[in-house]
């Protein structure tokens, strides 16, 4: 049977009532769009650097 610990506490999913189980749901949600954010942000923060090389590159040496 599927477990899951928390708090150091081990519980079968098939015995938590449903709305443990849409809690856990929105959790894994929550876990998943958090990932997905900080990938775009290092994507982001890779291309604004590029940039910022750019221009460095391009203004005149003075």
């Amino acid at each position: 049977m599927p477990q899951i610990t928390l708090d150091n506490r081990t519980y079968e999913l098939d015995e938590l009532s449903d709305e443990v189980k849409s809690q856990l749901a929105n959790v894994r949600l929550c876990d998943t769009k958090i990932l997905q954010l900080k990938q775009e942000l290092a994507l982001i923060q890779t291309a604004r650097n590029t940039y910022a090389a750019a221009v460095s590159q391009l203004l005149p040496e003075g």
